[in-house]
């Protein structure tokens, strides 16, 4: 029987070969299964962020829901809501796709605020509560949200509490020029029924098993101070220079510390070390913090994107 490190392998293995080009992707979404996080992933049409989703789903034992959002979604169109049954003369509640262990909610901005409200509750407290009851989401339970970058009109961007949320914000790029072919090639074979079968899902419980081993991952202090020092450049951008303090308006909150330090044992456990490096550090910043850090105008003027800031840290902040 495989150990979960290897089962996650496997996993890996079976991803990248349905998700063409995008083993970036594939990590981060790993991590985020493994650290108990959400993800947020943001991409332009047709760059696997669905697909990416969905061979996850069918590579776990656990039940996948799907939620179109857009502008006339309700609430009660993803909690759940309570139902009159004649026959009892009661109300009777009804789940929700919320009450899933996979949710790809996609194109999450569309959705107005009440709906991503509701969302935040169970994103966060892992719980739902309609009229006035709370009712507690599964154990195994993980939110993938995507988002389109162009097309804003008509949309409800998502809140700096929303965004907070998610413990990854995965930018899922083009796939390069010489993986085309074999997406072309791979899409044929499906079409005609040709594809490779997937191997077993693994369940609930290797999950599981494997987050108690990220738990155990070491980080040495000097990790942690590096940890902490890259969050507190992002508070306090003029320690490392005027050029960064010009770019940066808000700094990353405490869930930004959080959530490297998990995604970095995560990613750690997966490339087979039982202690996280300055590497594994640098390698889950831009998901972890790109979406915590506001930039100023003058950023924006210049063309920066926050993952260019968060590059600029990365590359000013020392290895303690």
């Amino acid at each position: 029987m495989p150990t979960p490190r290897e089962s996650f392998q496997q996993l890996s293995k079976a991803m990248n070969e349905a998700v063409i080009g995008q083993e970036a992707v594939v990590e981060r979404l790993l991590i985020a299964l493994l650290a108990n996080g959400n993800v947020l992933m943001e991409g332009l049409p047709g760059t696997a962020k669905t697909r990416s989703i969905k061979t996850l789903a069918t590579l776990i034992n656990g039940q996948f829901q799907r939620v179109q959002f857009t502008p006339d979604l309700l609430p009660s169109d993803v909690t759940g809501s309570e139902i009159y049954i004649e026959q009892t003369g009661e109300f009777e509640f009804q789940e929700g796709p919320i009450f899933g262990n996979l949710i790809l909610t996609d194109e999450i901005n569309r959705a107005p605020a009440k709906v991503q409200a509701a969302l935040l509750e169970a994103m966060e407290e892992r719980q739902v509560t309609v009229a006035g009851k709370t009712h507690k989401l599964p154990d195994l339970f993980l939110v993938l949200a995507t988002q389109n970058p162009i097309e804003q009109e008509g949309t409800y961007p998502l809140p700096e509490a929303q965004m907070d949320r998610f413990l990854l914000f995965v930018q899922v790029p083009y796939p390069a020029g010489e993986n085309e072919l074999s997406i072309l090639r791979l899409v044929r074979k499906e079409n005609a029924g040709k594809a490779a079968s997937p191997p077993d899902p693994i369940s609930e419980d290797v999950i599981f098993q494997a987050r108690k081993e990220v738990h155990d991952v070491r980080v040495a202090e000097s990790v942690e101070e590096y940890i902490v020092n890259l969050i507190i450049a992002t508070r306090k951008p003029e320690l490392y220079g005027d050029e960064l303090k010009t770019w940066i308006e808000i700094g990353a909150s405490p869930r930004g510390t959080i959530a490297l330090d998990a995604a970095s044992r995560a990613r750690a456990w997966l490339q087979g070390k039982d202690f996280v490096t300055p590497e594994d550090v640098q390698a889950v910043a831009p998901a972890c913090l790109a979406h915590r850090v506001h930039l100023s105008y003058e950023a924006e003027a210049l063309g920066k994107s926050r993952e260019d800031v968060i590059q600029a840290i990365l590359d000013r902040v020392a290895v303690s």
